[in-house]
């Protein structure tokens, strides 16, 4: 196999440009076997093999620089870069992660995980290059999803104002996650229609060579007049407007003409845009079929394209999107936003059923918590579906536009909590924390998922601003039986005793069982409360179980660090009351890889941690 001479950064450049199409394949294959048995970012990865090698086989690695966007389409980087045999383990605990990673390789220039951040921190790589006296060529990879994120915009306006070299490869597959919206979408279609422009300037430079004497003349007039004719040739040229130059579109799947496209870039001493066309998905017929699907995949049937292990039960995701469809149908002033995750957050029914009243934004969470006030202003009662990680963009669009304002708008927090094999990058694990500091913010959540249907029922009739939040995957079906109606800022008592009161959050309540039994095993007397409301806490409960217990345990799936524990803490000490309060949460770090069971292990949140820990507490 050709992929075989390949065990370092660099080795790609002693392949022979006859069998660039072969070792496409044989990497195309090498990633679908490998992924379909540890999961991972499959589809956009099939689409940047060539343009990956192109780049691989004009640059110099490590001193040269490629800044990936989102970064989940670095696999095949990471291949071309002396990582092959370490794929068994991708995304997998202690194993290879599925993002660039600084530390992993020297060839991997910045993390990435979040959208639309390459352009900025391609630009601060470019400037610390030419201050250091350098000459390294430094490429930011974006999607044409990514690039309707606002940090993008504001990257690319800057970028204008280089007087050195900065490659942006435009990789345009025509999606982000979910297919893509607005004007930039609709405006890449123009370009896309007008890429005859290359075709057109190269056959016509040949037909005026072969004029005698005055051809060369003509050539060099057309030149002069090049920008005009562009300007004719290709829809808007918002890029070169902006004082970026642009070449393309290219075919994303032309290994040879990609290089001689990039090979030009690199001698144009401003920020050129090369437009990129490739296919999501390309060479596995299931994954093209469903790019979506094959956006993030679990395991899979390699010849089927089949998951290997289908869930049982109803995932938070998907109550949630049935439960608002059926409020929506209750009430035409609620509306969804999405930002490029429709199918992630559960809204699909929501927008096959009520397409007038979905917004997908594209990859623009800023807009969407902003969005979502107007809305709030003028009448409407506006859902914003988001993963926690996600959100953490839209902290000042939540402060200054929905809380100062105090508006009912309902954050509705995916993926709270651990995620599992994504990483670092996607932890859901601050939302708590940051969003506890906002004034007028009230935060809930939901024990399992009959609690989110009636969270959501809650929030269609709540008049300001609301969070609620739950973790990724399958809702549990215990304590169904207990079904207490929400009030604003008042917790659930499951079991009522004395001594010992553990207070749960969310989706801790499942484990806080556990350690409860575990505890009455050893003639304990233990209250069990199912929080709900992390803002406001119920303070009229916590003055109750003070009378009468001696030791309070909090137990949450967020950093201990402004953690609803901290706020049991605080409130406890000012009222001078005599309790012992042992606050469990997440260490104040960021969580590596793996599945979300290892992951509770190594932060000492696992049932057998937590019972060693009240152990050494002399519980």
């Amino acid at each position: 196999m050709i992929l075989d001479s390949i065990n370092k950064a660099n080795d790609i450049k002693n392949i022979d440009p006859k069998d660039y199409e072969e070792l496409a394949r044989e990497i195309r294959k090498f990633l679908v076997q490998k992924v379909s048995k540890t999961g991972g970012h499959l589809a956009s990865n099939l689409g940047a093999v060539e343009l990956t090698m192109a780049l691989h086989l004009c640059l110099d690695f490590p001193k040269d620089k490629i800044v990936w966007d989102v970064g989940h389409q670095s696999y095949v980087h990471k291949i071309l870069t002396g990582r092959k045999e370490k794929f068994d383990t991708l995304r997998q605990y202690g194993g290879l992660s599925g993002f660039p990673k600084r530390r992993e390789c020297e060839c991997d220039a910045f993390n990435t995980g979040h959208s639309s951040t390459s352009i900025a921190a391609a630009i601060g790589l470019a400037v610390a290059d030419e201050n250091a006296g350098n000459d390294s060529t430094i490429v930011a990879v974006i999607g044409d999803g990514a690039l309707t994120g606002g940090l993008a915009v504001e990257a690319l306006n800057n970028a204008a104002k280089l007087k050195r070299n900065l490659i942006i490869i435009l990789n345009d597959n025509e999606m982000s996650i979910s297919q893509n919206v607005g004007g930039m979408s609709t405006y890449l279609s123009k370009v896309r229609a007008g890429e005859s422009y290359i075709e057109l300037k190269s056959g016509v430079q040949r037909v005026l060579e072969k004029i005698p004497f005055i051809g060369k003349r003509l050539i060099k007039n057309l030149r002069k007049t090049k920008n005009s004719i562009k300007q004719l040739v290709v829809p808007g040229m918002l890029f070169e407007n902006i004082g970026i130059k642009y070449l393309g579109p290219v075919d994303g799947h032309n290994v040879t003409d990609m290089i001689k496209l990039i090979n030009e870039a690199k001698h144009i001493e401003q920020a050129v845009m090369i437009h990129v066309r490739t296919v999501k998905g390309k060479g596995y017929e299931p994954a093209m079929k469903n790019p979506e699907v094959f956006h993030g995949v679990g395991p899979f049937d390699i010849k089927t394209g089949i998951p290997k292990k289908i869930p049982d039960g109803s995932d938070y995701s998907d109550i949630f999107g049935n439960a608002i469809v059926n409020e929506a149908k209750k009430n035409e002033k609620i509306v969804a936003i999405t930002a490029a995750m429709s199918g992630g957050t559960g809204l699909e029914r929501f927008r096959k059923e009520l397409p007038e009243r979905f917004f997908d934004v594209g990859i623009a969470e800023e807009y969407a918590a902003t969005f979502a006030a107007g809305l709030a202003v003028g009448g409407m009662k506006p859902f914003v579906a988001v993963y926690s990680s996600f959100l953490q963009r839209a902290y000042d669009q939540i402060a200054h536009d929905v809380c100062i304002q105090n508006l009912p708008v309902t954050f509705c927090i995916d993926r709270a909590g651990l995620v599992g094999n994504d990483g670092e990058t996607h932890q859901g694990i601050f939302d708590i924390s940051y969003l506890s500091t906002l004034p007028n913010m009230n935060i809930f959540a939901p024990k399992n998922g009959k609690e989110l249907e009636a969270a959501i029922t809650f929030a269609s009739h709540f008049n300001a601003p609301l969070a609620i939040r739950y973790p990724k995957g399958k809702a549990p079906s215990i304590l169904t039986e207990f079904d207490a109606p929400i009030v604003l800022g008042k917790s659930e008592v499951l079991y009522k005793e004395r001594e010992i009161a553990i207070l749960a959050v969310g989706s801790m309540v499942e484990k806080a069982v556990e350690i409860r039994n575990a505890l009455k095993e050893k003639g304990k007397l233990v209250t069990l409360v199912n929080a709900r409301f992390v803002k406001p806490i119920d303070e009229e409960l916590l003055d109750q179980l003070a009378e009468d217990h001696d030791t309070v345990i909090t137990i949450e799936e967020n950093v201990i660090n402004g953690s609803y524990g901290s706020a049991v803490l605080r409130y406890l000490n000012g009222q001078k009351k005599q309790l012992k309060v042992i606050n469990l949460a997440l260490p104040n770090s960021y969580v590596e890889q793996g599945s979300r069971e290892e992951q509770f292990k190594e932060c000492g949140m696992d049932v057998p941690s937590i019972l060693k820990r009240l152990e050494e507490e002399g519980l």
